[in-house]
């Protein structure tokens, strides 16, 4: 299973509106989780099984409710029973689709 997901605070203090300390909490528990995973500018995306995943997802929640009073969680979920290195194995098909084209 893929997870792709966002989380950031409001209603904190930081007079320019950056989430970048709430996020890196976020991003450190994640990595320390040891499942594969990617972040980019916008979403994290986690690999593993349902309740591995929603437990990671669920404390890098808590961990960002630390930077405000209020927490706002995108969650978007590839549910694919049997499939695994589906994290890069999606981008590989993708470059092999765009070489063909050319």
């Amino acid at each position: 299973m893929l997870f792709a997901f966002s989380v950031a605070p409001s209603g904190g203090e930081n007079a320019d509106a950056s989430v970048h300390e709430a996020v890196a909490a976020a991003v450190r528990i994640v990595r320390e989780s040891g499942l594969p995973h990617r972040t980019d500018s916008m979403f994290t995306t986690l690999e593993g099984e349902w309740d591995e995943c929603m437990d990671v997802i669920k404390r890098a929640t808590e961990a960002v409710g630390e930077y405000g009073t209020r927490v706002s969680l995108v969650l978007k979920a590839d549910i694919r029973p049997g499939y695994t290195g589906e994290m890069t194995g999606k981008i590989e098909r993708l470059e092999e689709a765009l070489g063909s084209e050319g």
